[in-house]
């Protein structure tokens, strides 16, 4: 298993805006089309407002690096790229690895 948690800040509110709906397009084609990804969660964070975290499962890495090479997926990222301030990505291991 592999695991990450991505946290995305946004610019203000219209771009959390924008960030949530391309959301709501992306997520459900991740959940349909990788068989390899478990669990692909976005959240708010509370206290953050301009702030979402990705919590995202794969059953291995070669899943996460198919994720990664989809065409979705890029699309989605540039799009982000014009609404954010930073991103953060942590790598996780279970600790009963």
């Amino acid at each position: 298993m592999f695991a990450i948690a991505v946290r995305f800040d946004l610019t203000d509110e219209e771009s959390a805006a924008t960030f949530d709906a391309l959301v709501a397009e992306t997520v459900p084609g991740i959940l349909a089309e990788e068989p390899g990804t478990l669990v692909y969660e976005p959240y708010r964070i509370d206290d953050a407002p301009l702030a979402r975290l990705f919590h995202e499962v794969y059953v291995d890495r070669d899943a996460h690096r198919a994720h990664e090479a989809r065409p979705a997926t890029a699309a989605f990222l540039d799009r982000v790229r014009g609404l954010v301030t930073g991103v953060r990505a942590e790598f996780l291991t279970p600790l009963s690895d």
